[in-house]
């Protein structure tokens, strides 16, 4: 699932490509992956907006329109939106199509068809209950160490299940949640409020260590994601521990394990990440 670097990608490339374009026609070729409103009423909303901005909130991309709508797209497992200088015909997993007024095409492609898609307009925020209830996300001016001190002492919990609540930190998924565990030397089965100052200052450091770094590398691609101009990232080949099980650590040389946590996998050092209560 594209986490916030892949997010932020995505948007720092369609901010240049469509900031004051007109959508001119939309093309709903699977309309139940637009959640609100109809498919109809969606089009009514959208044709001959223009886009006055190109936001990100966690892993939603926002697209605010002229007439005071916001477009809201969530990729969710293997949603893309890949912008198209020359309008192109219809590939076997697009399933919407924004037609612009320089003849381009934005094209939202999902081979799950897991994505939702969203116009909404004042008062109907609440159609997209997971905007409503998102945390701070890393790099930001409220994600501080102390806010991560007092959310980590309010309950007990497995730290990696933790970090993937978005409600406790935005944007996180299982690759830089796993990747920031490593650079802290936490055991994803440690508890939260188990971790001391110094830990919680690491972890931290290496939250926006992974994001910052991911950013750099426009994102990681293992198979479904692309940024918007269709192309992959490269952080794939700078992670340390994800999708690395049975492989070498690169710092300590023990084997790197997986492990299902809350039916979610992780992936760690024994060597590096052994902490000190479990």
């Amino acid at each position: 699932m594209p986490e916030m670097p892949e997010v932020e990608t995505i948007c720092r490339s369609l901010e240049t490509y469509l900031t004051g374009r007109r959508i001119d026609r939309v093309e709903v070729l699977l309309p139940r992956q637009i959640k609100w409103p109809s498919a109809e009423e969606f089009a009514a909303r959208v044709e001959g907006e223009k886009i006055l901005n190109v936001k990100r909130r966690a892993k939603y991309i926002l697209l605010e329109l002229t007439g005071g709508s916001t477009l809201i797209v969530h990729l969710r497992m293997t949603g893309r939106l890949v912008y198209h200088a020359d309008a192109p015909t219809t590939a076997k997993h697009d399933r919407l199509i924004f037609r612009l007024d320089n003849g381009a095409a934005l094209v939202y492609a999902d081979t799950r068809t897991l994505g939702a898609i969203y116009c909404l307009r004042l008062g109907e925020e609440s159609r997209v209950k997971g905007l409503q209830t998102l945390g701070p996300e890393p790099l930001s001016a409220e994600f501080t160490p102390e806010f991560l001190k007092n959310i980590c002492a309010a309950k007990h919990r497995k730290i990696k299940p933790a970090l993937l609540d978005q409600s406790f930190i935005a944007g996180l998924g299982n690759i830089y949640a796993d990747e920031a565990l490593f650079l802290a030397g936490i055991h994803p089965l440690r508890t939260t409020d188990s971790l001391t100052a110094r830990e919680i200052e690491e972890l931290h450091r290496a939250v926006n260590e992974v994001i910052a770094a991911g950013i750099k590398d426009g994102g990681t691609t293992f198979r479904d994601y692309q940024n918007a101009e269709g192309q992959k990232g490269s952080h794939q080949d700078h992670l340390f521990v994800y999708q690395k099980d049975g492989e070498p650590c690169q710092k300590c040389g023990q084997t790197i394990e997986r492990m299902v946590i809350g039916g979610r996998s992780a992936h760690f050092c024994p060597g590096c990440q052994r902490g000190e209560t479990l």
